[in-house]
């Protein structure tokens, strides 16, 4: 990557996915998924090498995720980085991973502050006040289930494949917002909680009516659709109202369910009704990949000795 300006320009973002295996198992294997990237590591750092055309005397810094995550995968990537920023003899830059989906905006399109910045991920949802690069105020989060693992878990009960995010985004197409779900905390504070509707979604398949219909007539459409809307009314309701409350005039999208078009949808009309910009990375920069933590490291984090440096599967937002 390189930096003009205020725009960062990808050089190379080369991404190796376990996804079709995670699939096979309904989910992610910690162990599987660690072995996976001790295989695909190296060969993903020279791929990403030469296609960029850098040689290491270009190379200003390593950045790294360190947390949070699974700790088997964070080790992963983390030892590599020290490994390589203490040969190579070059600064080591550690990165909150939830920072670091927010600066995948920051990639040809940078937002200004202050702003807002919903993060929506399978593991997380949180909502940020950013002031500045490297400050910002928690505003709340999930206290159970996230947006993303709601997602997944809805899915499942309806029978579709893992991640279930894209799969009830492609079924809700072909159904309409007919059941009547509950949109948790919508009116409550700056917090999430989705295990309710979660719970919701399993009661209601089990009903006579549903289950009568065999998903038949564009039912399991409509359960889609119905899942689907009640997430993202939730989700954009509170980003709206934080815009609201901290008169910004800018909003950042990041994580894995940013790449949800009803989510992109409902949040630009709403923004546009408030004169507020919205910012939503592309779809291949919503999903982990490294150039997000590399944009990250730019702006927010100083270095740090490689020989110190450890992994923090349980890190946070909140301080």
């Amino acid at each position: 990557m390189e930096q003009k300006k205020d725009k960062i320009i990808i050089l190379s973002n080369v991404v190796a996915s376990s996804a079709s295996l995670q699939a096979k198992y309904g989910g992610i294997i910690p162990e599987q998924a660690a072995r996976e990237q001790i295989k695909s590591i190296i060969p993903v750092i020279e791929t990403a090498l030469n296609a960029s055309r850098l040689t290491l005397n270009d190379i200003n810094a390593i950045a790294v995720a360190y947390g949070p995550g699974l700790i088997g995968s964070l080790l992963v990537g983390v030892e590599t980085a020290k490994t390589l920023a203490y040969v190579w003899n070059k600064p080591l830059i550690p990165v909150n991973h939830l920072i670091g989906h927010f600066y995948a905006n920051w990639i040809s399109h940078p937002p200004n502050f202050p702003c807002i910045g919903l993060l929506v991920s399978g593991g997380h949802t949180d909502l940020i006040l950013f002031t500045d690069h490297g400050k910002y105020k928690y505003l709340g989060g999930t206290r159970d289930d996230a947006a993303g693992e709601c997602f997944d878990k809805c899915a499942r009960l309806l029978g579709l494949s893992y991640p279930g995010g894209p799969e009830i985004s492609k079924l809700a197409q072909k159904g309409k917002d007919t059941y009547q779900l509950p949109r948790p905390m919508i009116n409550d504070g700056w917090d999430f909680s989705f295990s309710g509707l979660k719970t919701a979604v399993a009661n209601l398949i089990n009903t006579p009516e549903v289950k009568k219909s065999d998903y038949t007539s564009g039912v399991k459409g409509n359960l889609a659709a119905s899942i689907q809307a009640a997430i993202v009314d939730v989700l954009v309701t509170k980003t709206i109202k934080a815009a609201k409350k901290y008169k910004v005039k800018q909003i950042i999208l990041g994580g894995g369910v940013a790449a949800n078009q009803e989510l992109a949808r409902k949040l630009k009309v709403q923004s546009e009704k408030l004169k507020v910009k919205l910012h939503i990375p592309p779809v291949n920069l919503c999903t982990d990949n490294a150039a997000m933590i590399a944009a990250a490291a730019f702006f927010i984090k100083p270095a740090k000795d490689p020989l110190k440096l450890q992994a923090d599967p349980s890190l946070a937002l909140k301080s």
